[in-house]
């Protein structure tokens, strides 16, 4: 975990420079295939197209050719986020609030770890999701894995222009 940190570290300045920002960075795959995957998204909120993906990925694997970021074979993935994205950073809790989402979290809260309704927002480090039980808040350090949910009301506010974002 700490060394995908300090790539994301890494790579950050350079995607910015580009106009992007890591969302996520993951290995994932078994120790004779593995794959890097990079998921970036546009600083200014427009879609990141595949050309976009190959520019990233020309200039990751320079980096990475010198820095040489995991042991052993592996593929570059580069992604954006799609519609239905992770949310990985405390910023996309507000970001995305009002949307639906499924939240898991690490540690138990109010007896339970799964939780899937409408992000209400942040409070300091604490997100609010509006469950069908009622809030649940939950650290961001106690979160496991956080995604949104594919709806008509997140196609509609995701195909919107950057900047005019529909009502939700």
């Amino acid at each position: 975990m700490e060394r995908l940190h300090r790539l994301e570290e890494r790579v950050e300045p350079t995607l910015e420079a580009m106009g992007f920002a890591v969302v996520r960075i993951a290995i994932t795959g078994s120790v004779g295939r593995k794959t890097l995957q990079v998921m970036a998204e546009r600083k200014d909120g427009s879609a990141v197209n595949v050309d976009d993906c190959a520019e990233i990925s020309r200039t990751l694997s320079a980096i990475f050719d010198v820095e040489d970021p995991v042991p052993g074979r592996y593929d570059l993935e580069v992604s954006s986020t799609g519609i239905d994205r992770p949310l990985t950073r405390l910023k996309d809790f507000s970001t995305y609030a009002g949307f639906e989402a499924k939240v898991d979290a690490k540690m138990p809260v109010g007896g339970r770890k799964r939780f899937r309704g409408r992000l209400k927002g942040l409070e300091g480090e604490n997100i609010t999701i509006v469950t069908e039980e009622g809030d649940a808040v939950i650290a961001f350090d106690n979160v496991n894995a956080a995604k949104l949910i594919l709806t008509d009301e997140l196609i509609a506010a995701t195909t919107a222009a950057p900047g005019q974002q529909t009502e939700h």
